[in-house]
């Protein structure tokens, strides 16, 4: 026990050993981080190649409601479909975005 008492009173002192994360200290991405997926709707011609890329099936393209579905709790951030998008409707943001408190599908229509 006496033994064990510096490393107590040093640590009463000194700064966490963890940090805040998501309250307060967010720290900048590392090189080469894929963020979110996020589509440009206008660029799209619904050609269904993301779909067939994706190895998650986190989307899927329905060209008769002209309608693009997308779970991002399926989607594993591999940045395959923003690579195979030839119109390079599908991008991925390098910035911070908080936690999902609750699970949402995001639907996309295609203007005609």
């Amino acid at each position: 026990m006496a033994r064990m008492l510096p490393v107590i009173v040093k640590n009463l002192f000194s700064r966490p050993a963890t940090r805040r994360y998501p309250f307060k200290d967010i720290r900048e991405p590392f090189p080469g981080y894929r963020g979110k997926v996020y589509w440009d709707v206008s660029k799209c011609d619904l050609c269904g190649d993301c779909a067939r890329a994706c190895p998650s099936q986190a989307i899927e393209v329905n060209v008769e409601k002209k309608e693009i579905t997308y779970d991002p709790f399926k989607c594993i951030y591999c940045g395959t479909c923003v690579q195979t998008c030839l119109p390079r409707a599908i991008n991925q943001d390098k910035h911070y975005t908080k936690p999902a408190t609750a699970k949402q599908v995001e639907k996309m229509s295609i203007p005609a």
